[in-house]
């Protein structure tokens, strides 16, 4: 497939740069994907795709223009890239698109990131049904007559992808991937039908808890937000939950991109060398993670992946900067996205710093939300269980905390132990003093 798949993109580049295109990249993406769905103990969705498309990206006579098609055949492909370069002649020029240098391309170390699964093609139908199957049967179990409703979806998918750039880039990955999801609804007090849900996403089934273990936690998320309240406006600590961290630290990472930076739209523009955060915030980008969802030797542009660490004790260290910014910015590239972002964890568990905390709020979801690159302020909706003493309470809901991203992370207390490994990136639970959560 990989044969076939460089044939149409080095044939695309061809014919791009015979119709006058000074330089051009394309990128072929083919990917399967099966998707299984059950809700009342019956099959709901059942979907299987393959799907093959092409990016190009094209550089005209100091125009840029990226542009996509799904029809590969011979004929359609001369056309669409012919009219591609026409029509990127139509764009106004900026003299600042142009392919990486050639030498962020060299120093890639090939490995085995353990992108794919080799159990990956025994993986049946009748697997897929039997997964959906129980998760559904294992929260129903669980959840007992206090449910009204779950519903599950299992999908995996396998893709294969090759770019090619006429400047000499070429880099190939292949990998799987799975996912199970549980959405589910309880019934409370009077009319309230609070909604929960619990997922799992892996590059390989054995990385993935049992379809037992994620339908059984499902219930108990769910569960947990039965007679939830608001309680009034109060300075408390608060643990964010392991898989919330990523809903308030983007704020934060938004603010490290070398675009807000070059379009005044962060507030950590002259913050490179300074402290930002607490001393306890460290944070890693690592594209060599096995079995990592954002895995991979070279970025989006073709630039050799490295790990770095963007925030060193609280100082900020690195920015997000494409090729294309770092010219615009005139400094060094980096990279133009995150690939794993890891904080190292701490040495204690939730459970255990809870007792030491008195009153607080464990908060286990978050509602909307918004948050503004330039100035920093942020604010976001909250559910969870307030606890007194590492004993829960009840459980909170409708609420809010509002404030600045600087003065939230220099709050930063404690980071606990348990980094969440079935998601994208791999944030442990954190802690934070003297937050004002809005309530009555």
């Amino acid at each position: 497939m990989n044969k076939d798949m460089r044939e149409i993109a080095a044939g695309a580049i061809k014919i791009a740069t015979d119709a006058g295109a000074w330089a051009a990249a394309a990128d072929i993406t083919s990917r399967r994907r099966v998707e299984i769905g059950y809700r009342e103990r019956k099959p709901e969705t059942i979907k299987e795709s393959s799907t093959r498309d092409l990016q190009l990206s094209l550089y005209v006579d100091g125009r840029y223009s990226a542009q996509g098609t799904s029809d590969l055949r011979p004929a359609a492909l001369k056309r669409f890239v012919t009219d591609a370069v026409a029509a990127t002649r139509l764009i106004a020029p900026d003299p600042m698109r142009t392919l990486p240098d050639p030498k962020y391309y060299q120093g890639r170390v090939e490995r085995d990131l353990g992108l794919v699964d080799p159990a990956y093609s025994s993986w049946t139908a009748a697997d897929r049904h039997a997964w959906a199957k129980t998760l559904e049967a294992a929260c129903l179990a669980r959840g007992k007559d206090r449910l009204v409703s779950v519903s599950t979806q299992v999908s995996d998918s396998h893709v294969d992808h090759l770019r090619l750039a006429s400047n000499g880039f070429e880099g190939v990955e292949e990998s799987t991937f799975y996912q199970a999801v549980l959405r589910v609804t309880a019934q409370d007090q009077g009319d309230r039908r609070p909604n929960g849900f619990n997922f799992a996403v892996a590059m390989s089934r054995k990385a993935l808890p049992s379809p037992e273990e994620i339908g059984a936690v499902a219930a108990d998320r769910t569960l947990a937000l039965l007679g939830a309240k608001k309680i009034k406006t109060e300075t408390l600590p608060i643990i964010i939950e392991n898989r919330g961290v990523d809903r308030v630290i983007g704020s934060l990472l938004e603010a490290m991109s070398g675009r807000a930076v070059q379009q005044k739209q962060s507030f950590l523009a002259d913050k490179k060398g300074q402290r930002i955060a607490s001393e306890l915030l460290t944070l890693v980008d690592d594209p060599f993670v096995p079995g990592g969802l954002g895995s991979s030797l070279f970025d989006g542009e073709g630039m050799t992946a490295k790990r770095r660490v963007m925030i060193d004790a609280g100082v900020l260290k690195e920015l997000w900067v494409s090729w294309y910014y770092s010219r615009k910015l005139g400094c060094e590239p980096t990279s133009g996205g995150s690939f794993n972002l890891l904080i190292p964890p701490g040495k204690r568990s939730v459970a255990e710093i809870m007792k030491d905390l008195g009153r607080g709020i464990l908060i286990t979801d978050f509602i909307g939300g918004n948050s503004n690159s330039t100035t920093g302020d942020a604010s976001v909706g909250i559910s969870g269980q307030l606890f007194d003493k590492g004993q829960i309470a009840h459980p909170v809901s409708e609420m809010n905390i509002a404030g600045n991203t600087l003065a939230f992370w220099s709050n930063l207390v404690e980071v606990a132990n348990d980094p969440w490994l079935y998601g994208g990136d791999r944030y442990p639970s954190l802690v934070f003093k003297d937050v004002v959560v809005a309530g009555v």
